[in-house]
């Protein structure tokens, strides 16, 4: 082999590594980006699993023959390729793979997911304009700009129909985990049928080319096999011309039957440790994890050939002795293969978890049940588009978002941020142009040789390590901290602050009421408060960065500051004490006791009803949890109502026996205004609750 052909090889290799690591890195989250964001796997699980799925699918059931021109997006005619067409090919197709690897290290940089099948093709669009062109493939091109509508939203549909149904049969139930016993078997037999043909049809696609047609009811005479034209000795759901696989479905659901029974059987033996709703989402970690490994699969089954099908050509032309491309199909040998698996793991490993992070946290608030959802119709979506009377090209990036958006929609518009979303869908549209753009830019800048090839790949790679170096890390966390690390659980720790600071107040009061120094008490209501500050500052910060709150940011940041003024009032009552004595009266300051104790009772009952909105939002707002909460917000009203009654009594005690006092008085009255203001705080908190009862 000549110099100049190792050189361009070995470039080639580097960039399709490169390719194949960009797949990794942003493909990923089509796996495991809701179970990252729902807490089913944490962060260092979820790279583990997607790099050994994703490795295994790519190595053991990629395809063993690719196209040369991807996706059929090119058309050169039957006359075939001539030497001049071929050598250009060669260097264009690399030129497309770098083009197309750079494009997704862009999008990857800002935690865009993007479809990798459409870059390549969009760099593959390119260098065919500029090469020859009139052998673009319009029709084909329109396919795939019609996905970008098509695949998303009939991914956002049964997504938002899936949640929909579970939020109904079994969160809305009395027992809802008693419920999930029965129902979830039930739930896993068309989840595991949906499964077993998309594994056929989409990830094992390259493993059944080999064999020949079989058991298919073909759409002229409907029957389930027919010598004369299939032979019926062999398992083929991707037969030419057929229109129902019937093998196939009868396979898949034997395996959703073999799997519901499973289930069942552990179902009825296994103890849980949480109950209520923790206990269901339980159940469906497991269901999203078997999900989520099985996209990994078929996403390296099937798109590793993003990556090595163009290598496959450029390799086929560089080491061919006429130097000519093989007109329709190229082996891919095994090694290729392997690099092919190897990259893509390699970039799950060291940048997976940045468009993981945008799937799973900034477009919705994801559960396991709710990511359990979106990966089903994601999965469904894919199946549908990829059966063989349909065989439409879709990303399944595209339709993961898209479900991922029904999902949120099932809770309301206010929890998907469409901000996110208009920035992601803004991306797909710029797939294809500039892909091409860059492949055109790459191809001239080659020259035709291979130095020039070297050099420019080189400097692409030097760029990528050097944005590399400069990326933050992030933590992981264990499984049991996320499972309960919900959207509410931190704006229930901060209700507990809040509670704690009144509880020191009444300490405080009791304190000087009784004629002891409050000094201690009224330090332990500051940093209480001052404890409570800290973690709506959190709160606000995790908003900042992106965070979806399943009711809506604007309202959940107002339930956010009325609560925190609950805390406020508090700390103002407790400094009230230290600026004089109160007045030295007995009755009064047993009234202020009295007005104090109702305070303290009216906060209990608001903490009640934020502990109730933390389990309205698991819940997925169902109606029961929703009449929970109604009627913790009017316990918390009537609460309030009975310490204006005692305030008032207090008040009129005060102004009717402190003339010999006026001062004292009057400071005894401002601290049981205070006193009021807090409970009027907790009315205020509470009543802001009430939107959300309107999802």
């Amino acid at each position: 082999m000549e110099p100049a052909t190792v050189i361009l090889l070995t470039a080639g290799f580097a960039v399709c590594v490169y390719m194949a690591w960009n797949i990794g890195a942003n493909d990923v989250a089509n796996a495991m980006g809701t179970s990252v964001g729902s807490g089913a796997l944490t962060l260092r699980r979820a790279i583990i699993v997607a790099a050994v799925f994703e490795f295994c699918g790519a190595v053991f059931f990629g395809s063993h023959v690719t196209d040369t021109i991807r996706k059929g997006v090119l058309d050169f005619g039957d006359d075939g390729f001539s030497r001049e067409l071929s050598q250009k090919l060669m260097y264009g197709f690399m030129a497309a793979l770098l083009a197309a690897a750079i494009w997704l290290t862009i999008a990857t940089k800002y935690g865009l997911p993007v479809s990798t099948t459409h870059s390549i093709v969009g760099g593959v669009i390119g260098m065919g304009l500029f090469i020859q062109p009139d052998s673009v493939n319009w029709g084909k091109v329109a396919e795939i700009v019609i996905s970008w509508v098509a695949s998303p939203l009939l991914g956002a549909i049964l997504a938002f129909v899936s949640f929909r149904i579970i939020k109904k049969v079994i969160f809305d139930h009395e027992k809802p985990l008693e419920r999930t016993r029965s129902i979830a078997p039930l739930l896993a037999l068309p989840t595991f049928f949906v499964l077993g043909l998309a594994l056929q049809f989409k990830g094992l696609k390259g493993f059944y080319k080999n064999l020949d047609n079989s058991g298919y009811i073909n759409k002229e005479e409907w029957l389930p096999c027919d010598p004369g034209k299939y032979s019926c000795n062999t398992f083929n759901p991707l037969a030419e011309g057929a229109w129902i696989p019937l093998n196939s479905f009868l396979m898949a659901l034997f395996i959703g039957m073999i799997a519901s029974s499973i289930l069942w059987y552990v179902l009825k033996r296994y103890k849980f440790k949480e109950e209520g709703y923790e206990g269901v989402e339980r159940v469906f970690i497991w269901l999203q994890i078997i999900t989520a490994c099985y996209v990994a699969f078929a996403h390296g089954a099937n798109d590793v050939a993003n990556a090595i099908g163009p290598m496959a050509a450029i390799y086929d032309i560089a080491s061919s002795s006429t130097g000519i491309l093989s007109p329709d199909k190229v082996d891919v040998p095994i090694w290729l293969l392997l690099i092919g698996g190897a990259g893509i793991t390699v970039g799950v490993a060291t940048w997976g978890y940045k468009v993981m992070d945008t799937i799973g946290t900034k477009i919705t608030h994801i559960t396991p049940s709710r990511g359990f959802a979106a990966e089903f119709g994601a999965a469904t979506t894919v199946l549908i588009f990829s059966m063989p009377f349909l065989a439409v090209p879709i990303s399944t990036t595209h339709t993961l978002v898209g479900a991922v958006v029904g999902v949120g929609l099932a809770g309301g518009a206010a929890a998907v941020d469409f901000r996110v979303f208009g920035k992601i869908a803004a991306s797909w549209v710029a797939s294809l142009p500039v892909a091409g753009f860059g492949a055109v830019m790459f191809y001239i800048l080659f020259a035709g040789t291979p130095t020039n090839v070297a050099i420019v790949v080189l400097l692409s790679i030097i760029v990528t390590v050097f944005v590399m170096i400069r990326t933050e890390t992030v933590e992981d966390e264990s499984i049991e901290s996320v499972i309960t690390s919900q959207s509410f659980d931190k704006f229930h720790e901060h209700a507990k602050s809040v509670q704690k600071t009144v509880e020191n107040m009444n300490e405080a009061i009791n304190a000087a009421a009784n004629g002891k120094d409050p000094s201690k008490f009224i330090k332990a209501t500051i940093a209480a408060e001052l404890e409570a500050d800290i973690i709506k500052s959190e709160i606000q910060g995790e908003i900042g960065t992106g965070i979806r709150f399943a009711i809506g940011r604007d309202t959940f940041l107002h339930m956010l500051s009325r609560q925190d003024r609950i805390a406020d009032y508090a700390q103002n009552v407790a400094e009230q004490l230290s600026f004089r004595e109160l007045f030295n009266g007995k009755k009064a300051r047993t009234n202020l006791k009295e007005m104090a104790t109702a305070v303290v009772e009216t906060v209990s009952s608001y903490e009640k009803a934020v502990d109730s909105l933390k389990e309205l939002s698991r819940s997925g707002f169902t109606n029961k949890e929703k009449k929970v909460l109604l009627e913790c917000v009017r316990e918390v009203n009537l609460k309030e109502h009975e310490a204006d009654e005692i305030e008032a009594k207090a008040a009129a005690h005060v102004f009717t026996t402190g003339d010999d006092d006026a001062l004292a008085a009057m400071h005894m009255y401002r601290v049981l205004q205070r006193l009021d203001d807090v409970a009027n705080a907790c009315e205020k908190a509470a009543n802001a609750f009430l939107p959300s009862l309107s999802r």
